[in-house]
């Protein structure tokens, strides 16, 4: 009896792959709240067996510094509807401001 053995699909082209729209991207929401309880308790279960951690650990040397400043409510307000991570995001525009004025 043959078996039967599928060849290897050819590897996708990045023209095969089309970015993400904003609207996709919008539509993305967390495993938790998609998968089952069930689910959620496998994998969890699964990482623990195999050592795998949730979420990154403490920086080993910070990279960046705790620093307090006063910024407009528009700015915060524009900022923090970008969702997770909106302070990185402060940074970069500072970062990109001090390497263009040099």
């Amino acid at each position: 009896m043959k078996e039967n053995i599928s060849k290897p699909l050819p590897p996708l082209d990045d023209e095969d792959l089309p970015e993400l729209t904003d609207e996709e991207l919008e539509q993305f929401r967390p495993i938790e709240e998609v998968m089952s309880p069930e689910f959620m308790a496998m994998v969890r279960q699964h990482m623990q067996e195999h050592g795998i951690k949730s979420h990154r650990g403490k920086q080993k040397s910070p990279t960046k510094e705790l620093v307090s400043i006063r910024l407009s409510a528009e700015v915060l307000q524009k900022f923090r509807a970008m969702g997770k991570g909106w302070q990185s995001k402060i940074d970069k525009v500072l970062l990109d401001y001090v390497h263009s004025s040099l």
